[in-house]
């Protein structure tokens, strides 16, 4: 944990949140500045500053993520969805504690 990380101060539940799911090993939970209508972040308890910084003993948790994905979209309406991880400050990346975001419900998303 990251004591001035905003989504470590999520996991242990110092800042409230949307939670829609929480196991061991990840936490799932609305996005505060959504940019379509279903907007969600998934988030790994343990902190991990970017993808650029996961190796090989985070496979089963990054494929455990992924895996989740759909399951929380569909959960939530969603027929199609997008996913998207920012990673590093060029890459767009804002908070520096990797996560996915899984988003969608409109016909607004642009094509990429």
């Amino acid at each position: 944990m990251s004591a001035d990380c905003i989504f470590c101060k999520i996991v242990n539940n110092d800042i409230p949140s949307k939670k829609i799911y929480e196991d061991e090993d990840v936490i799932a939970f609305h996005d505060i500045r959504p940019i379509a209508p279903t907007h969600l972040l998934l988030v790994p308890k343990i902190h991990i500053d970017s993808l650029a910084d996961c190796g090989q003993r985070h496979q089963a948790l990054l494929g455990k993520m992924l895996l989740l994905a759909p399951r929380l979209a569909s959960e939530s309406g969603l027929k199609g969805f997008r996913t998207m991880i920012n990673t590093g400050r060029e890459g767009g990346q804002e908070v520096f504690h990797i996560h996915i975001h899984v988003f969608g419900g409109g016909e607004t998303l642009p094509k990429v």
